[in-house]
């Protein structure tokens, strides 16, 4: 399957060890398109979520009475449609934001403390290197495919612990989209 996660984007032996709860109230944005491919992955699994995705600002993947992403499992730890999971969690720990004024797309790294895989990135350039290559194309997919409105209420949500790592001009689809012009 061509949309498959390869492995370039995360990290299980991080991961596994990991207390925090990435998967805890994150809501990753979700573009129609995602929403179809893992729609298809569900059934192709023979894996029943009763309403996968919720629609408020935006949408993502619904959450439990605890605030869980429904797409986790709870016991094994691990997502049940990894392979083709939501570009803001392929992209993990990358974030990103959009600065109106100059019509750039930025992307940040959380920090350590909220993020183990973070610190491993954060300590080792080739492996941040080879994360982000695999992470920046993600997430400009993401901004080029979701609405104004959508990208709007994204951007409203605050990220702490992160910083700035790289930015990029916002592609003119994105800038007309946003009335930025």
């Amino acid at each position: 399957m061509a949309e498959e996660n390869n492995g370039k984007t995360y990290r299980f032996d991080v991961c596994d060890d990991c207390k925090s709860t990435c998967c805890q109230d994150a809501k990753p944005p979700l573009t129609k398109n995602r929403q179809k491919i893992i729609q298809a992955y569900l059934e192709k699994q023979k894996i029943e979520i009763t309403q996968p995705f919720t629609c408020e600002q935006y949408s993502y993947p619904s959450v439990d009475e605890h605030l869980y992403c429904r797409l986790l499992n709870k016991t094994t730890k691990k997502c049940l449609v990894h392979p083709v999971k939501p570009e803001t969690c392929r992209a993990g720990p990358i974030t990103f934001d959009i600065n109106f004024k100059t019509r750039k797309l930025e992307f940040f790294l959380k920090k350590e403390k909220i993020c183990a895989l973070s610190g491993v990135l954060h300590k080792n350039p080739e492996l941040f290197k080879n994360h982000f290559e695999a992470a920046k194309p993600e997430i400009i997919n993401l901004v080029e495919e979701l609405s104004a409105n959508e990208l709007r209420a994204i951007v409203k949500i605050e990220e702490p612990d992160t910083f700035k790592v790289d930015e990029v001009d916002l592609s003119i689809d994105v800038i007309k989209k946003l009335g930025l012009t």
